[in-house]
């Protein structure tokens, strides 16, 4: 759907969310940031002419059909029922909200504004990841036994690296679950099945390294490993860092009764964003050729590349769901589930026992 505008809350990753709406033909007419100088410089880069510095004059003088919530999550619910007051559709990055509870209140919310409502979980759109959820769901691997997933990034593995919000939990929510587990949560519930149980331990490596403005330790995890059963019986082991040196990858290996599934997604080749798809049938793996487009991305700056490589098609199908009034997919309720996940992973670590999830 050409035309409808866009304002963009929080321009660290979502400044990537402004060329994804560009490329689906949207009108990004405002963002908001803090800093207004870096809000400015990324405004003009992209050609978008209305800059915030309170979010709160951006829905009242902007008054954008469609909102991007991607600031911390402790202020996600305050947008988001603003937003929906408004009767703005709604794209909120994730976790969703700081807890189980808030992110009910905002699905509430969407509910009564009766707008579409979206999680960003864009790692499902790669053409490798679209092609393993296609190929499962027709038994390619059969009924599913165990699934591993690896999510590393090397971003603070050096202990001079600079601290930000993402190291409170008071702003997080989460750590490293709520940075890239929760994709994987995501991806594992989208193609595998609900998760019933889990048990979790976590740590931090640097407890020197305090958020911005906080004169305690960080109390925000930067590494995690998470066991979990799913409702059909299959088992889940999966590891993720923000502090693994030399790496920034994604892998995902789910074997079954029938045959075996193996993904992977680098960002060291050119179209990395296409990710790459392996299949056994029982013998030898065997390259799996995408079925869905790859975006060109013309631009190598790495923002631009995940707006049109992973955003933009889950913009498209955000413009699908408000023009024909299909259901959303990923939904906002895909963020509440991904977080009753998240609050049981953290409850076992601190517990450290099994926790049922809800």
């Amino acid at each position: 759907m050409a035309g409808l505008t866009v304002g963009v809350i929080g321009l660290g990753f979502g400044r990537a969310h402004i060329p994804a709406f560009q490329a689906n033909g949207c009108d990004v007419v405002a963002v908001c940031q803090r800093d207004e100088a870096a809000a400015r410089k990324i405004a003009d880069a992209h050609g978008v002419k209305g800059v915030f510095t309170r979010w709160e004059d951006l829905l009242e003088r902007a008054r954008p059909e469609i909102v991007v919530i991607a600031t911390p999550p402790h202020n996600h619910l305050a947008i988001a029922e603003a937003a929906f007051a408004r009767g703005a559709h709604v794209l909120c990055e994730k976790p969703i909200a700081l807890t189980v509870d808030e992110g009910r209140r905002i699905v509430a919310a969407a509910t009564r504004a009766g707008r579409v409502a979206m999680t960003g979980f864009n790692w499902r759109f790669p053409a490798a990841m679209q092609t393993l959820h296609a190929i499962v769901a027709e038994g390619a691997i059969g009924r599913p036994f165990h699934i591993g997933v690896r999510w590393l990034g090397s971003r603070w593995a050096a202990e001079t690296a600079a601290a930000t919000w993402r190291m409170d939990r008071a702003q997080a929510g989460h750590g490293v679950l709520g940075d890239n587990g929760v994709h994987v949560i995501d991806l594992v519930r989208w193609s595998f099945g609900e998760f019933k149980r889990v048990a979790a331990t976590m740590g931090i490596p640097y407890p020197a390294r305090s958020a911005p403005g906080v004169s305690r330790p960080p109390d925000a995890e930067d590494w995690c490993i998470v066991l979990g059963e799913l409702v059909n019986g299959a088992q889940v082991s999966f590891t993720s860092s923000r502090v693994a040196h030399g790496v920034n990858e994604t892998t995902l290996e789910a074997y079954g009764s029938a045959g075996a599934v193996q993904y992977r997604l680098g960002r060291e080749a050119p179209a990395w964003w296409a990710g790459e798809l392996r299949l056994s049938r029982g013998g030898a793996f065997e390259p799996v050729a995408p079925r869905a487009r790859v975006p060109a991305v013309e631009r190598a700056e790495a923002f631009e590349q995940i707006g049109r490589g992973t955003i933009a098609p889950l913009v498209a199908r955000m413009l699908d769901a408000i023009r024909t009034g299909a259901a959303p997919s990923p939904s906002l309720e895909d963020g509440l589930r991904a977080q009753l996940v998240l609050d049981a992973a953290a409850a076992s670590a601190a517990r450290r026992t099994w926790i049922d999830i809800a």
